[in-house]
C-alpha cells in the first residue's frame, strides 16, 4: 500500500507537470528556418557560408552564361527581366514566372536560369526537402 501511494503521487505530480508544460507549448510560437539548397562546390562550411556561396555561384552563373540576343541588341531592346523560380525538392530549377522586358529578353533570361545545375542538396525545412523560391532580376542594357 505504501508503494502504491508513492507511485500514485509520482504519477500525479508527473501528469500535473506535463499539463503545465503542454500549456506553455501551446502559447509559444514554433518557427523553423529554411535552409538554402547547396550549390555544387558549396558543400562545406556553416549554413550561412553555404548560403553566401550559393548567391556567389548564382551571380557567376548568370554572368558566365549571359548572351544578349542578337536581334534584341540590334534593335536596342533593353530592360529588366524578373525571373521567379524554385529549386525543387530534387534540387532542380522550376521556373514559375518571367516578367518585364521584351519576349526576346525574357527568353534569354529563361534560358540562362534554366542552365542552373542540379543542386547537391535541395532546400530543407524541418529536416525535409522543400522547394525554395528565388526572384532574380536580370538587366539587359546595350550601352549605346
Amino acid at each position: 500500500m505504501k508503494y502504491a501511494l508513492v507511485i500514485f503521487s509520482l504519477f500525479l505530480s508527473t501528469s500535473l507537470f506535463a499539463q503545465e508544460e503542454w500549456g506553455d507549448v501551446q502559447k509559444n510560437t514554433l518557427t523553423m528556418k529554411e535552409l538554402a539548397p547547396v550549390w555544387p562546390g558549396c558543400e562545406s562550411g556553416s549554413a550561412t557560408q553555404r548560403d553566401h556561396c550559393f548567391k556567389q555561384k548564382l551571380a557567376t552563373h548568370i554572368a558566365k552564361n549571359f548572351k544578349y540576343p542578337t536581334d534584341a541588341y540590334k534593335k536596342n531592346e533593353q530592360g529588366r527581366v524578373i525571373v521567379e523560380f524554385f529549386i525543387d525538392e530534387k534540387g532542380l530549377v522550376d521556373i514559375k514566372k518571367i516578367s518585364g522586358g521584351t519576349t526576346a529578353l525574357q527568353n534569354e533570361a529563361k534560358r540562362n536560369i534554366g542552365l542552373i545545375p542540379k543542386m547537391q542538396k535541395p532546400g530543407m525545412m524541418g529536416g525535409k526537402p522543400k522547394p525554395i523560391k528565388y526572384v532574380v532580376p536580370i538587366t539587359f542594357k546595350t550601352g549605346r
